[in-house]
């Protein structure tokens, strides 16, 4: 019995043990675990946004797979880090996948998140099961400037002061005008606001900054995963453009949904999830 006991507190002393280490590692994001399937989704949210934004999504896919849910460093309450940029935190999101030994993952991505899902599977195509792209673009800028070019050691410090020069009432009252332009379900207003109220100030204006510099356009050639692009109803009017930027990525599947704005989540529900579930449906 006492040998028995010792056995137990040896392998409960090595559980902790364990479970320290592998938090001891620090990544650019929170991370929520669910679901026990074999296969698993990578669910990274948009732009000052919190995990949540994927709760009534991966209810649907918890049975058939494991869920890693990110948020990302400073947004939406999540503590934040030094040197976030969107490099730091693609590398960051990899590293994950590869320390927790996560195979072929699909990468579902959000706006900002959804440019992450396509860097991951460009740098590290090797990696990735699949992904899909919510509402993103390879080069967020050049759709209104079709010249754009990103610029070396971009500086984004005059954001950074400009935003964190706001009292929280003007921060407030910009995300209030704001979000409406990316968000028809009233419902939800309020808590996508938050979300932004509730991030960082440094990292909110470090990363919009960043991210608007950021182009993917030849580097979605790497991509060799299916690739899965939901883009808002709005959109269908700009397809040539929108397809031209993504000319380089062959394995693309576009789908324009048929309502609502940039949150297609929640914007036309039903749709969005028939197109998830038409991609991933077990085997």
């Amino acid at each position: 019995m006492k040998k028995y006991i010792i056995l137990v507190i040896a392998f409960l002393f090595s559980a902790l043990c364990l479970n320290v280490f592998a938090q001891s590692k620090s990544y650019p994001f929170e991370v929520v675990k669910t679901g026990n399937g074999k296969k698993s989704i990578i669910f990274i949210p948009g732009f000052a946004s919190s995990g949540d934004v994927w709760n009534e999504t991966k209810v649907n896919f918890e049975k058939n797979f494991t869920c890693y849910t990110l948020t990302m460093a400073g947004f939406a309450g999540a503590k934040p880090v030094e040197n976030s940029s969107f490099k730091n935190w693609k590398d960051g999101i990899a590293a994950f996948i590869k320390d927790q030994k996560i195979e072929k993952p699909v990468v579902i991505g959000h706006s900002m998140g959804g440019g992450l899902a396509l860097a991951i599977a460009s740098d590290y195509p090797e990696l990735v099961g699949s992904i899909v792209v919510v509402d993103a673009l390879p080069c967020l800028a050049s759709l209104s400037d079709p010249s754009f070019q990103s610029k070396e050691n971009n500086d984004c410090s005059p954001a950074v002061k400009q935003m964190t020069a706001m009292n929280e009432k003007q921060f407030y009252d910009m995300q209030k005008q704001t979000m409406p332009r990316l968000l028809a379900d009233q419902s939800k207003l309020e808590m996508v606001v938050d979300w932004s109220v509730k991030s960082d100030r440094k990292t909110f204006a470090e990363m919009y900054c960043d991210f608007y510099n950021t182009d993917l356009r030849n580097r979605i050639a790497q991509i060799k995963c299916p690739s899965l692009i939901l883009l808002e109803s709005y959109f269908i009017n700009l397809k040539p453009a929108i397809e031209e930027q993504y000319k380089n990525l062959k394995t693309a599947d576009f789908k324009y949904a048929a309502k609502g704005l940039h949150f297609i989540m929640y914007d036309d529900t039903a749709w969005y999830l028939e197109q998830l579930n038409n991609f991933l449906k077990p085997e």
